[in-house]
């Protein structure tokens, strides 16, 4: 089903007929070898646009609550002594900071939860739209607490940012996969790495004390998601839904058909059209199965396996306490504070470029090598940070053995793990059982 089946007759016997993929060159004139384009600038505002406002915003939380830390904590004790009349004792202020820090990632939780409730009903596109609702709110929240004198503002807001990339960062990769022709799936899948790069490297870029990392500005920090969230807003709708979503929900083949004309920028899309209306009819005379069931099935044994030891490795592989604390690490490093936040913006762009790296190589090298290679130099680092921190008053250069290190981490993650290899691992051993959703919600 993924490739067409070579003509039986020659070429220049039967001119009319379509040739395979290895020779429409000698009917187009163009070079051997060159394929034609399936893509179109409808394909590249999608996936710009869509990753501005859905993975930007991730990465942009991940890092520009790292640089106003200290202020807004002298935020935190002053709103207390208002209240209480005294300030806030330093085990409490570490709690309230953690929560502060820690809560994004609740919310994204949460939102991974509501993708299931609202996908199916609103679609990819539409759902990404409506999601910028929780950004606005959380925009709000977070520029207005210091003016309001209300600490918890920035504490929901949080929050409700981290629902919002939650939602955006399970739907995103969803709609470019089901947009994109094969050719460039893999490499378009980058984007949306790639963004959340970028969005790290502009928080820190931005949270410099030149910029708005001050004592006056930083709630300026937040009001700044709301670029891109209108961007996303006045963008996307001009865009269309998901063809794979028009036509296992809403069994529209004639917007289906349309929307892949858009994407690819080509009249004749009756093999896209085909492909995804065999998988749909696949799925419906396929049984669905539970959880447990699934758990229990012998075919799929080692897909569970790989699903679930690939998300355990990603999500505590310990890369949030690098983005999250920062310059806490290298403070203890013994890096002086004044060169810390130029430090920390070093880290956004070892983390851009090795994003690019993997985008270049990943089609070349496959998914596994990455993964694999990712998470064996993250361990390595991991070690010797580990001996530096702890021997870093023996000799004057460990603490800045401990800033490659942070370096090393962050490059190995992004090359590798960072880039949603782990994402497509579920997808690939999902297009090789019918169950989608039921390992989808593994």
């Amino acid at each position: 089903m993924d490739s067409l089946e070579p003509s039986s007759a020659p070429v220049a016997r039967d001119p009319s007929r379509s040739a395979p993929p290895e020779f429409i060159h000698l009917r187009s004139g163009t070079p051997c070898g060159r394929r034609r384009k399936d893509w179109s600038c409808s394909l590249v505002v999608a996936s710009l646009v869509g990753a501005f406002g859905s993975s930007f915003l991730y990465g942009y939380n991940l890092s520009a609550v790292n640089a106003p830390t200290p202020y807004i904590k002298t935020f935190y004790n002053e709103s207390w002594e208002r209240r209480h009349g005294h300030r806030i004792d330093l085990d409490t202020l570490t709690l309230l900071w953690s929560v502060t820090v820690s809560i994004f990632a609740i919310g994204g939780l949460v939102g991974t939860f509501l993708v299931k409730l609202i996908g199916k009903v609103l679609g990819r596109k539409y759902t990404l739209l409506v999601n910028n609702g929780f950004a606005i709110s959380a925009t709000l929240l977070m520029a207005c607490s210091l003016q309001a004198g209300a600490f918890e503002m920035l504490i929901m807001g949080r929050f409700i940012m981290g629902v919002d990339g939650g939602v955006a960062l399970s739907v995103l990769p969803m709609y470019l996969n089901e947009i994109s022709p094969k050719e460039i799936r893999g490499s378009l899948g980058q984007v949306t790495a790639i963004f959340i790069c970028i969005g790290v490297f502009t928080g820190q870029l931005l949270g410099l004390p030149e910029l708005l990392g001050k004592e006056s500005t930083w709630p300026y920090l937040f009001g700044v998601i709301a670029v891109p969230v209108l961007v996303q807003l006045v963008s996307l709708p001009f865009l269309p839904e998901s063809p794979r979503y028009l036509i296992f929900e809403k069994h529209d083949q004639a917007g289906a058909e349309k929307a892949f004309q858009t994407f690819l920028g080509k009249e004749d899309v009756s093999r896209e059209v085909e492909e995804v209306l065999a998988e749909s009819r696949e799925q419906r005379n396929s049984r669905l199965v539970s959880v447990l069931e699934l758990l229990r099935s012998p075919s799929v044994r080692w897909q569970v396996i790989t699903v679930v030891i690939t998300m355990a490795c990603y999500q505590l592989c310990g890369l949030n306490v690098i983005w999250f604390y920062t310059n806490s690490i290298f403070g203890k490093a013994g890096i002086p504070p004044e060169k810390i936040p130029y430090i920390t913006l070093s880290t956004g762009g070892i983390e851009i470029l090795a994003a690019i790296f993997s985008g270049l190589v990943i089609e070349r090298m496959g998914r596994r090598p990455l993964l694999i290679g990712g998470f064996g130099l993250m361990t390595l680092f991991f070690g010797i940070l580990t001996v530096t921190l702890t021997l870093q008053d023996h000799a004057p250069w460990i603490p800045y053995l401990s800033i490659v290190c942070i370096l090393g981490i962050i490059a190995a993650f992004c090359s590798g793990p960072g880039n949603r290899l782990t994402q497509r691992c579920i997808d690939g051993n999902m297009q090789q059982h019918s169950n989608h959703e039921q390992l989808r919600e593994l």
